[in-house]
């Protein structure tokens, strides 16, 4: 089996105020392109990977700007469907000196939400080893949790590594029952589990670590990497358990990303056969640079700038 990654979700146009304010007072915005899942695919092509992408887009300018920007990036569009009825979904971000910024997303019946279980039958999974998923896309519509839930199913049977973010969007679900029992449904398929303390206290009813690690190995997964946030990670690996540290940086920018960012550097690590413990301290690498830019995927590395990072910044002591 070739070793490639393919993921699925819904990239968006991105609006992102170039003042300081409250978007209904900014009057100018730049253009670029986000979505958690479009983050990862450029990580990992940055890192000399090859990246299929499978999601829906309107032909529109948005559209044509997220393909032109897939291509620009490596990533492989085969995987593109487009819609004549439906338009791209955008969203807008404000600029802030401080803290997180404000986001509101335009991406109600947008052409993505209607992908479909049908619409993975024209996947041809031979070229692909991986395949990463989080629990965005699944939250738009009862149509990507189907189109989803075949993906991931496919996946097994293909025998390919699932990777799983649960990337909590509360407000894009119909409710959070259905948001947990659907999430937690999706990790017994993975062999990688993703979770953040914050996500484990409404996924697993806890924000202990430990016990994150021990809710989705006993749910089936072989590995489990929770967040720490800037200390790292709390690594569970078959019987082993143990801390990666975070990379200390001198200012966080913007967290938006960080997440991705530290799951293309767990993915792409071990796409390249790296033990699991250093596919880690890559991944609290990634998430740090991205805490360095105010973008959502402009700080993601190539090797050599990763490489750059890594040998010159301290950890965080344990």
């Amino acid at each position: 089996m070739a070793k490639g990654l393919l993921l699925v979700g819904e990239p968006m146009g991105m609006l992102i105020a170039q003042s300081e304010g409250s978007l209904d007072s900014v009057s100018g915005y730049s253009l670029a392109v986000a979505g958690a899942e479009f983050n990862v695919a450029t990580g990992a092509a940055r890192l000399g990977h090859y990246v299929s992408y499978v999601t829906k887009l309107g032909n529109d300018p948005f559209g044509k700007l997220i393909a032109r920007t897939l291509r620009n990036n490596k990533i492989d569009d085969n995987n593109v469907l487009y819609s004549d009825e439906k338009t791209t979904g955008f969203m807008l971000k404000s600029k802030v000196s401080k803290g997180d910024p404000e986001i509101f997303y335009f991406r109600k019946g947008s052409a993505a939400s209607t992908l479909n279980a049908d619409d993975i039958e024209k996947i041809d999974f031979s070229k692909f080893s991986h395949i990463h998923l989080t629990g965005i896309f699944p939250a738009l519509t009862d149509d990507t949790r189907s189109a989803v839930l075949a993906l991931i199913k496919k996946a097994k049977d293909q025998g390919l590594f699932i990777s799983f973010d649960p990337n909590l969007r509360p407000q894009l679900w119909p409710s959070q029952e259905v948001m947990v029992k659907t999430l937690n449904e999706y990790a017994t398929y993975a062999d990688l589990v993703l979770p953040g303390c914050g996500e484990g206290k409404i996924l697993c009813n806890t924000e202990d670590p430990s016990k994150i690690n021990d809710f989705y190995m006993n749910l089936g997964a072989k590995m489990v990497v929770t967040k720490l946030g800037p200390d790292g990670a709390l690594v569970r690996d078959g019987d082993k358990e143990y801390t990666v540290p975070g990379f200390i940086i001198d200012k966080v920018v913007d967290t938006v990303g960080a997440g991705d960012g530290f799951a293309c550097g767990v993915i792409t690590g071990l796409m390249e056969d790296l033990p699991l413990q250093s596919a880690v301290e890559r991944a609290c690498a990634i998430g740090a640079i991205q805490c360095t830019f105010a973008g959502d995927n402009e700080g993601l590395p190539t090797p050599e700038l990763l490489k750059q990072f890594m040998d010159s910044h301290k950890r965080v002591a344990l």
